[in-house]
């Protein structure tokens, strides 16, 4: 020691450079959080173009969500035109078509719940093992009044049971799983075509369990089907949707328009919808018009979600199940379904259809149509085909989607 004396330390970080330091954390990690949005919802259509469902999670399959999709409606057309020259058999030919809110928007208050029943709560006794689970079904319910004195006692009954808006309701029950062979003979299903978009896709035609009201309330005028999915004959998609090396399977779609999931960017609706002439009958744009399945939130760019070629779900830390990881394949052309107010079913008739052909035809591949949404294949990792989905989860793009 020579006798000098050691200066103290002082304060590893001062307030100063502390009140730095934060903002220096806090501004590099900003833009991931904002870039990496959770899902906010996600939403289901057992029925297609009716009310959807809102789940807080769902199993995926190589069709799309758990359950979504599983029902068309559908009305038997005749060729229109036919000449007189024409032979009888194609005058008296005949072909089903799915309908959607296009058509007849009133399907917008058709509503769907999902019931799964627990099996614990619904055997005989508890521990019995032998007794059969039950099976999921959905009930389906639409508005309808009867006449006279029957009429008036169900409007009086709703308004009891529901509240002073309630209105009288007619519901019928849909099984969830594909009828057995027996089932299918006992209850009169036919096994028919019905052409979804250019496809002409065989299906159960279950017909037989529609309550005649429900043509009236439509405004169906032709004869109304209703068919479910054949897991056995889904339609293939390969326009734009990844190989079956890169998708692990040959990527298939039910029911669904095109693809099996549609992608919504809340941020890309705001920006949008800032665009549009309002009026009394379209004051704020509802997401819920364009249906998607998958609902995110947070990006700052809007329509950022174009660039992706990826995107990949992450499960919080006291999740363990796996990341969910979706194919980017291309835009969502839209038609004029998202005039329809999804609550009213009364379809505007011009917006936001118009703004969309006006600022959102971005797509060479969609001349004077607008684009909004993204159309998304599965992809997995394993042999299973399964994968989750669940609100909260955070969607990682960025360098991953857009160079993988």
């Amino acid at each position: 020691m020579d006798g000098s004396t050691v200066p103290q330390r002082g304060p590893a970080v001062d307030s100063s450079s502390a009140f730095i330091l934060l903002i220096t954390i806090f501004a590099f990690f900003l833009p991931i959080l904002l870039y990496f949005p959770p899902i906010r919802s996600l939403w289901i259509y057992p029925l297609k173009s009716c009310r959807g469902i809102k789940v807080h999670q769902s199993k995926v399959l190589p069709t799309g969500l758990e359950f979504d999709r599983l029902y068309t409606f559908a009305q038997l057309k005749s060729p229109f035109p036919v000449s007189l020259q024409s032979p009888s058999p194609e005058k008296e030919a005949h072909a089903w078509h799915f309908i959607t809110q296009r058509q007849f928007p009133l399907l917008a208050t058709v509503s769907v719940d999902l019931f799964t029943p627990d099996p614990a709560k619904t055997r005989g006794s508890v521990g019995d093992s032998s007794a059969p689970a039950p099976a999921p079904y959905l009930l389906v319910r639409f508005p309808w009044r009867e006449r006279g004195v029957r009429g008036a006692l169900g409007w009086a009954g709703a308004k009891l049971a529901r509240g002073w808006r309630a209105r009288p309701e007619r519901e019928f029950v849909l099984p969830v799983a594909f009828p057995s062979p027996d089932e299918i003979a006992a209850r009169g299903y036919a096994r028919e075509e019905v052409a979804v978009w250019r496809d002409a896709v065989p299906a159960l035609n279950m017909r037989a369990d529609l309550p005649p009201e429900l043509a009236l309330y439509l405004g169906v005028s032709n004869t109304l089907g209703l068919f479910r999915v054949d897991p056995a004959c889904l339609r293939a998609v390969r326009r734009c949707a990844p190989s079956r090396a890169e998708a692990g399977y040959q990527p298939v779609t039910g029911f669904q328009d095109a693809y099996p999931l549609h992608l919504l960017n809340l941020t890309s609706v705001r920006d949008f919808d800032a665009k549009i002439e309002k009026d009394e009958e379209l004051r704020e744009l509802d997401p819920r018009r364009f249906r998607a399945n998958i609902i995110v939130d947070g990006d700052e760019n809007p329509y950022d979600e174009e660039t992706w070629k990826k995107v990949r779900f992450n499960p919080g830390p006291s999740n363990k199940r796996d990341a969910s990881t979706f194919h980017v394949s291309c835009r969502t052309v839209r038609c004029k379904l998202p005039n329809v107010n999804q609550e009213t079913g009364f379809r505007h008739p011009v917006q936001p259809d118009k703004a969309l052909r006006k600022f959102r035809e971005v797509d060479e591949g969609a001349k004077h149509m607008g684009c909004l949404g993204m159309q998304v294949t599965p992809l997995f990792p394993t042999e299973d085909l399964e994968s989750w989905v669940e609100v909260g989860m955070g969607h990682d793009d960025g360098a991953y989607a857009r160079h993988m």
